[in-house]
């Protein structure tokens, strides 16, 4: 059977803690290193929902895209992350977070991402948005993906398989009045990459969390440009991490979060 510290070595192993950005907070965050895992549930983030899910599936751990915690001075029930973490460990759960190595790593966020998005898949890969940070043995790695379609689209018609396959109920966009064909893309809250898209001349960045003054600057610069929101652009990267999961523990049963969906819902 294996213990919480063989489920984080095997997952540094397809997304190296090397790869996280400075000061995020990701790997073993929450729990007993040697403690036995029989189930494992893979969710986006770490919830009050989700620490029920794992308590009524007699799940002891729980690996996550969004870390519980940047940085905490006391652990307690006074506060809402201190109150998820009590419980946790009164329940026996542990947590791995894997955050910004996620979003780099090959088979992470931004490759699901880019599946989703069309630039990949077919036998055709995605190429890195940047080539700006390197691991030690100078391999470089990216927060972000770039690639082309097989044949341009109208705008349109490609956010309408964009949002079925992210699953979304609705795209923020602007639109350059361009078709789309060379495309990068972003999970979550990438609005700091858009200058990288601009330099490979992309015509669309897909991405979320997009601030205002970010399309007025892809208005001038005639690009398309769309949000897909946090939740959507990464939770496709999830039902990955339970399949590889599943085959590297095949002795531990891996389910995938049932009660976490997006948050922020949208009213019309």
């Amino acid at each position: 059977m294996p213990t919480v510290s063989d489920v984080f070595a095997y997952l540094d192993t397809i997304a190296p803690v090397a790869m996280k950005m400075e000061n995020d907070n990701v790997g073993f965050l929450v729990g007993r290193a040697e403690a036995d895992v029989t189930k494992i549930l893979v969710s986006l983030d770490i919830t009050s929902d989700v620490i029920s899910e794992a308590l009524e599936l007699g799940a002891e751990l729980i690996v996550s895209h969004h870390p519980l915690f940047f940085s905490m001075n006391s652990v307690t029930d006074a506060d809402v992350t201190g109150k998820i973490i009590v419980r946790m460990l009164s329940g026996g759960v542990s947590a791995i977070c894997m955050h910004t190595n996620l979003d780099a790593a090959e088979g992470g966020v931004n490759d699901a991402l880019a599946a989703a998005a069309g630039i990949s898949g077919d036998g055709r890969e995605a190429g890195l948005l940047s080539e700006d940070n390197r691991l030690p043995t100078g391999v470089a790695y990216s927060y972000g993906r770039v690639g082309n379609l097989r044949d341009p689209l109208p705008l349109p018609e490609y956010m309408r398989r964009l949002k079925a396959a992210l699953k979304t109920e609705v795209l923020r966009y602007h639109d350059a009045g361009r078709d789309v064909y060379k495309v990068a893309v972003v999970g979550g809250s990438g609005g700091d990459e858009f200058h990288n898209a601009v330099r490979l001349g992309c015509d669309t960045f897909v991405s979320g969390d997009i601030k205002y003054h970010l399309f007025l600057e892809a208005k001038e610069l005639g690009i398309n440009l769309i949000d897909g929101g946090h939740f959507c652009t990464e939770n496709p990267v999830m039902d990955i991490v339970a399949k590889k999961l599943r085959t590297a523990f095949p002795e531990a049963a891996v389910i995938l979060s049932q009660r976490h969906v997006a948050t922020v819902k949208f009213f019309s």
